[in-house]
């Protein structure tokens, strides 16, 4: 059987698609070394089959979810993780999100307490992800884990990611389909753009709705349910269905080892320095406006992007990881970047918008 990209997966990769093979006895989509430059196909039924293929021979696949694209492996596997690891240059002290297909998956690889049962019943399948204590024994391998006794589960939103886990039939751990530290892919051209043929096959659904991370909330013995990281779904609505504060604050451990994704203070950064709650742009900056405001564009600026001309922070949120690419690859020494609200999704556009202007110096 012969799998044909997608005129849209051609216009991705142009002449370093590759069609693959696979005959009745003989499934050559079984490892690493039989993927030689990456494949996109669409997210049919068909190309779902061979991407679960790709992760039981211990390959990567990135999938989309509803928030941004995930580059997957299998969760069981720890030359398929490191594998990941490598593709993205992740520390290995960095946690991964182990994807299954529903609660009850998920709930034989973690320890679901009170608050845990309310927040999956709410939120699952969402953009939410748990961190539990892990069950004895852990399908999901401890590099995965980065050694510890919690784990971080999810159920995505999105009807391809859904195919794929059912039809794979384990965990996936899978973070955002990106170089560690870059801007999360949005659309599968930042997946090629980024990680070219470093990933085996790629799904392309087009570009996703929420365009942040989940929110990461901790559900731990003897302690509040702990906010880890904004993201998709906001503190407000979680403390609605819990009927109590989330407690907030480091989720470091000894050895400044974060137990959760995306903790550490440089993340999601482009190239160019980021400049925040800018009120106009200097000479040589691109320009990343927020509402209908914005600054008296300086003959030198080289590009601009409004995230939301009307101040919508769920659109706001969709356009971020897509703008601040934009603007970076008009080459500028730094982006400015308008105020943005600290209400709802806005408080996860800045924790996102803090982490780009860090240091680079933290950078990972």
């Amino acid at each position: 059987m012969n799998l044909q990209p997608t005129a849209r997966s051609d216009r991705i990769v142009s002449d370093r698609i590759v069609n693959v093979t696979m005959d009745a006895g003989n499934n050559n989509l079984g490892g690493r070394s039989a993927l030689p430059a990456p494949v996109v196909l669409d997210g049919s039924e068909r190309s779902v089959a061979m991407a679960a293929e790709v992760l039981r021979g211990g390959g990567l696949v990135s999938f989309p979810t509803e928030t941004v694209y995930g580059l997957g492996a299998d969760a069981g596997n720890a030359r398929a993780v490191a594998a990941l690891y490598a593709a993205k240059g992740r520390p290995s002290f960095n946690p991964l999100i182990a994807h299954v297909a529903d609660i009850k998956a998920a709930a034989a690889i973690g320890v679901f307490d009170e608050h845990a049962h309310r927040l999956a019943a709410a939120f699952w399948p969402g953009p939410l992800t748990l961190v539990l204590p892990v069950r004895d024994p852990c399908p999901v391998v401890d590099l995965a884990r980065a050694g510890l006794d919690t784990i971080a589960l999810r159920v995505p939103a999105h009807p391809v990611a859904e195919d794929l886990l059912r039809a794979f039939g384990c965990a996936v751990v899978a973070p955002s389909a990106n170089r560690s530290g870059r801007v999360s892919p949005t659309d599968a051209a930042h997946v090629v753009d980024d990680l070219g043929a470093s990933v085996d096959l790629v799904l392309d659904a087009g570009r996703t709705a929420v365009g942040l991370e989940s929110t990461i909330v901790a559900c731990l013995p003897n302690a509040l349910p702990r906010l880890l990281r904004h993201g998709g779904v906001s503190r407000a609505e979680i403390e609605v269905v819990l009927g109590c504060r989330l407690a907030s604050g480091s989720a470091q451990v000894a050895g400044n080892a974060p137990t959760a994704p995306g903790m550490l203070a440089s993340h999601y950064a482009p190239r160019a320095q980021v400049r925040l709650n800018a009120h106009e742009a200097y000479d040589g900056e691109a320009w990343l406006g927020f509402g209908p405001d914005g600054p008296c564009a300086p003959a030198s600026m080289l590009a601009r992007r409004n995230l939301s001309l009307s101040g919508d922070l769920v659109e706001a949120a969709a356009n971020l990881f897509a703008d601040l690419r934009a603007l970076d690859a008009a080459g500028p020494q730094s982006i400015a970047v308008a105020p943005i609200p600290e209400t709802g999704l806005g408080e996860a556009i800045n924790d996102r918008l803090r982490r780009a202007a860090a240091p680079r110096e933290q950078a990972i």
